[in-house]
């Protein structure tokens, strides 16, 4: 298995251009379902929308909005490697996810008049957004929900209804920027991560969460 620092200089040396092609070969339009953004039914229970957000994205979100929002508005623990405990979920994780409302949609999701899905942080959006439904099939980054269902060279498509159709030359360059650009940011999280991890054996109803940063509480303060 390729160690991360190589992961990394692949992603590095991404050709938007390649990227861009692939993209424009599997096809993509945004619908404004609203599917990425929200919650879903899964055996017969409702899993949150979940998506990952890096440390400075938060502090971006908390700049771009007009409201008072604090660090916990905006970003939540990642569930996964946390213990349900008596008091709610408690352990150690190792990202960060979006915020969701009490329907499990992101924080950010709202609905215009016709029922069309829009992003009231548009134009500050997280990486992970600004790249669905794709991901580059490198090892140290992640992928949208759902399992990949076409692919081209090293970009995945994830499920969405958008795939398939037309897209110009520019959005494909500008999502294939930012797809490169994500692939980049998640390995350097990665090893930094990996890098700075000191366990921080949180005790009875408590979260921790490491990021390239280092071990945070729910707050987003130092731990």
């Amino acid at each position: 298995m390729e160690s991360l620092e190589s992961e990394l200089d692949r992603a590095r040396a991404l050709s938007v251009s390649d990227l861009a092609d692939a993209i424009e070969s599997i096809g993509f339009e945004c619908t404004r379902c609203g599917a990425c953004c929200k919650g879903y039914d899964a055996d017969g229970e409702r899993e949150p929308h979940t998506a990952t957000v890096f440390p400075d994205e938060v502090r971006t979100l908390d700049d771009a909005t007009d409201t008072d929002y604090d660090w916990r508005d905006i970003a939540r623990p990642m569930p996964f490697g946390l213990e349900e405990g008596a008091d709610g979920p408690e352990g150690e994780t190792f990202e960060w996810a979006l915020q969701t409302d009490s329907c499990g949609d992101c924080t950010f999701y709202a609905e215009d008049d016709d029922g069309r899905g829009a992003c009231t942080v548009h134009e500050d959006r997280p990486l992970i957004c600004r790249t669905y439904p794709f991901s580059v099939a490198l090892a140290g980054t992640s992928q949208p929900m759902g399992e990949a269902v076409d692919s081209e060279g090293l970009v995945r498509a994830h499920e969405c209804e958008g795939l398939g159709r037309d897209i110009s030359r520019a959005e494909a360059e500008e999502l294939a920027a930012a797809l490169q650009e994500r692939a980049v940011r998640e390995l350097e999280e990665a090893i930094a991560v990996r890098d700075g991890y000191d366990p921080a054996d949180p005790g009875p109803g408590e979260v921790v969460v490491h990021d390239s940063e280092g071990a945070k509480r729910p707050d987003g303060t130092p731990w």
